[in-house]
């Protein structure tokens, strides 16, 4: 998969995953893929700060990553 691929795989699944963080008031943005397997992300609204934010990072926004791009590693929150 080139890094383009890459990065339209990882969008696709950022847009599966907004409407359920919209609905909490929430929102996601991608901010970098590095190495193809690093996935930077910050999260928006009422996920700053809530309490389930890791989970809602690890459970719900990199497993479906990962199910679009096998090969990422790990998808990091980068506060502000």
């Amino acid at each position: 998969m080139t890094s383009e691929e890459v990065r339209l795989n990882v969008e696709r699944a950022l847009e599966e995953i907004r409407p359920f963080l919209r609905n909490d008031g929430g929102d996601i943005s991608l901010i970098s893929i590095e190495d193809d397997r690093l996935v930077k992300v910050q999260l928006q609204g009422a996920c700053v700060g809530c309490s389930v934010n890791t989970m809602t990072l690890k459970s719900g926004v990199e497993m479906t990553i990962k199910r679009y791009v096998p090969q990422i590693e790990t998808v990091l929150n980068i506060e502000k």
